[in-house]
This record gives C-alpha cells, structure tokens and sequence, in this order.
C-alpha cells in the first residue's frame, strides 16, 4: 500500500511546512499549525479543458509586441451597483471572491443577479441549502429564468462533470468552504481543500473564459475564512458588509485586477431582495423637523461617488475617571487625534468630557475629508448650539488645526447643491483647483479650525 502524506498548514495564512512549528515563519503567529492528510498515494487526474470550447488556445511563448490589444468584453448585468464595483461588468474568465458574514444576504444578492440574465447558461452550484431552499428564495424574488440551473454538490469531481455536459456561461460556487476535492483527503473547509478547489475552479475560468464567482465565509474577526491565498488566486475580491440591524448592506471591493478598488456599491434589503441605491445621499441623511446641536453633514467620497452623510456627536461631563470615547463606524484614533487638536489649537476642555461619535445609516467611513464635519458635529455639542441649516463640510484637518485640500472637490461641491444645500465649507487651498462661479451654492473657503468656530458660533 502506498504511504499516506502528511503536512502541516498555518491556519492564519496556509503556509505548508513538513514539520509542526510553533511559530509560522510567513504571518509570525504562534500555535496555528494544523495536520493535515494531502495524499494517500491513489493516482488522480485532473480535469482536462482542452475539449470543452472549439477555439484551441495556444501555449506557445509569444512577444508582448505581437498580442493584439481588444477591448475586453463584459457581461453587463441588470445591477448597476455590482457592474459599477467590478469595473463594469463581468470579464468572460474571470474568478471573482464574494464574502461576507453570515446571513448578511450574499446568496440573495448572487440568485438574485443570476436570475436577472435571462440571455446567458448560468449554473447555481450550491453545497449549503437543497433545491426546494433555493426555489423557495427564487420564488420570494418573483423572477423566473429558463436559462438557470441548479447543482446540490460537494464534489469537484461531480461538479466538473456535469459543467461538461452543461457548458454553463456562468457558475456560482456557494460556498467554496463545503466543497471537496479528490485530490485532498482532507475535511471540507481545510486550508488544503480551500486551496484545492479554488485552484480548479481556477483552471476552468482561464481555460474555458467562463466567469465564476465563488461565495466565501468570513473568520470571527472579519477576515475570509481559508488562507490567504485564496485572495492572491482570485481576480476580485468583494466584501459584502453591513449592519444586520439596519435595511442598507454596502458591497466594497477588496482586491479587483479589471477596475478600480475604491468603489463601492448600496443595497437595501427588502422583502422582494436586494434593492440597489441610486442616490444613497438622501437616505444617509436624517431628515429632521427640528435643528438639533451635535450634527453635521460630511460631503465625503466613495471611490467615484460623492455621498452626503450625517455625522452624529455628543459631548457630556464625565461621571467617572476616566473619560468615554466611543465611535460607530469612525476610527477611533482618528477621533483622539481631532480632540487633541480642538484642545491644544482651540482651548476646549475636552479631556474632562465624554465624546461619542456615531456615522449615521451603519455606515464605515475612511474617506479623511469628513474629519472637518466631525469637529463642527463636536463643537455643536460642546457648545450645544445647532449648525445653521442647509450647511455641510469637506476638508481634511491637519495636526496645527489647518483645514487641507481634499480631492475631487467639484463633486462634492455638484452633489450637495444637488441635493439642495445652500452652503459648503471647504478648505482655502481647495480654491485654485475649480470656478466658484459655475456653482450656485455658496462656497465659504477658510484655513483653521478657529476660523470655521468664529464663523459657526
């Protein structure tokens, strides 16, 4: 009998080593090395591609001066939000990695999308739920398609079988965590049968110019279940988040080889599915009968996107020692850097305070130039004053309280006169990079953070 192989892998980052090691020399974390059966010795073939389209593809070595450029072509879909976060549509060929948390709604958006392409062969590969389950949440969405089909498998070999007799136009792999290959002897889930799989799957996009999106989990702490180079094997990675609490999910993109990696795409999860946003700015924006002190609105950017949102803060006298910083969907080191600043630049006593700091709408804002609308939203509380209506903010604060220049400040500027905004302030230096006069809205350009407190208060 032949001799059963063994390795062992880090669970943190898939690093392979013969011998158990206490500290994985890739990621330096300690005690993550697993035992894993790789081989029990059986022959196994792999799936050949060479038979499954009509054009033969050449292997031969080839001058990068004799490829001809053409334009790549996309599979354009009736979601504008996912065409806009992939760059456009889906490129023939492409591997492309969905994740997110648990019933965040990953496979509602995937059936969702897949039913809605009526023209195109799409095979709906699902190891997690029967066929009765999908059909159940199919006829939820009320969307019929005669075109798409349904695998319940777990087996790569079975899998690959019956996409030769199928020759789907598009595959969706839901989950790649419960599929399981021949070739590992490992269990489902492993870091060897993650690997395994998705390198098949690999192999049948590149060599048939088939697109598959592989549906992936994510670990207890945010980060895509199996190793990390499950990422580098992928051509897009997409991280579908949001709070479960609130309607609105946001799709982000990770990693993207065909696009931009600053884009971002709205959902609104309602009972027919997912809905895309449009103008997300109008719903990030808390329509208030009354003024209230400790809110700003931030004309922010998501990739090629200006939103508009509504920053929250509320500032109170400690009860305890020690004084509370708490923030939802801000970073909280950000916020200590702009308090320091408000008390070493503008003598604010906020050392003695309680600073909570909430982004409306469940959203996860990096984007800096919302750091000038946090400290007007914490000034308004401290001095418990509202903002003057119809007023927002774009501008970077620096460490000597200087307001900097933020980009693509005209259209920041074109959405919140859009969006009925009567004034903007923004940083002095932002002035040379646009006309003011072809905006109606009234920009009030300054330098300091004191500058903007004696023109607020």
């Amino acid at each position: 009998m032949s001799k059963i192989k063994t390795a062992f892998f880090c669970g943190n980052c898939g690093y392979e080593s013969t011998k158990w090691l206490g500290k994985c020399p890739s990621c330096n974390q300690w005690n993550t090395f697993i035992e894993e059966v790789i081989d029990k010795g059986n022959s196994k073939t792999q799936d050949n591609w060479k038979t499954y389209n009509t054009e033969k593809r050449s292997t031969a070595v080839i001058a990068l001066t004799d490829v001809t450029s053409k334009e790549e072509k996309r599979i354009t879909t009736n979601d504008p939000e996912l065409n806009r976060v992939l760059g456009g549509g889906i490129v023939p060929g492409s591997i492309v990695l969905v994740a997110g948390e648990p019933g965040i709604g990953k496979s509602t958006l995937m059936l969702q999308d897949a039913l809605e392409l009526k023209n195109i062969v799409t095979l709906y590969i699902s190891g997690e739920e029967s066929e009765q389950q999908i059909k159940m949440r199919a006829d939820r969405l009320k969307i019929s398609n005669e075109n798409f089909y349904l695998l319940t498998e777990t087996s790569t070999h079975i899998i690959f079988q019956e996409i030769k007799k199928l020759k789907p136009d598009f595959v969706i792999v839901d989950s790649i965590q419960t599929l399981q290959s021949d070739i590992a002897e490992s269990s489902p889930g492993s870091i060897t049968q993650i690997r395994e799989c998705a390198a098949a799957f690999q192999r049948f996009a590149k060599e048939t110019d088939t697109p598959v999106f592989l549906i992936g989990h994510i670990t207890k702490d945010g980060t895509i279940a199996g190793p990390k180079l499950l990422e580098h094997m992928v051509d897009t990675v997409l991280q579908f988040e949001g709070d479960r609490h609130y309607a609105y999910r946001i799709l982000r993109t990770l990693k993207n080889r065909f696009g931009s990696t600053a884009e971002l795409g709205i959902y609104e999860m309602t009972g027919d599915g997912m809905r895309a946003v449009l103008n997300p700015s109008e719903i990030l924006i808390n329509q208030k009968e009354e003024q209230l002190s400790g809110s700003a609105i931030a004309a922010s950017m998501e990739g090629m996107r200006p939103l508009l949102i509504e920053v929250q803060a509320l500032v109170t006298q400690s009860v305890y020692g020690t004084p509370q910083r708490t923030v939802t969907g801000f970073d909280l080191r950000r916020l200590q850097l702009l308090l320091a600043v408000l008390e070493k630049r503008g003598g604010f006593q906020f050392g003695v305070k309680d600073v909570f700091v909430n982004i409306a709408g469940g959203l996860k804002v990096e984007d800096p130039s919302i750091d000038l609308s946090v400290i007007c939203a914490l000034l308004s509380s401290y001095e418990d004053v509202p903002l003057p209506a119809h007023i927002c903010f774009a501008g970077e604060v620096g460490l000597n309280g200087e307001i900097r220049a933020v980009n693509r400040i005209e259209q920041r500027i074109a959405e919140a006169e859009k969006l009925g905004f009567e004034k903007i302030v923004v940083s002095k230096f932002n002035k040379k990079g646009f006309d003011k006069n072809q905006f109606k809205i009234e920009i009030v350009a300054l330098t300091r953070v004191d500058e903007v407190y004696r023109y607020l208060f």
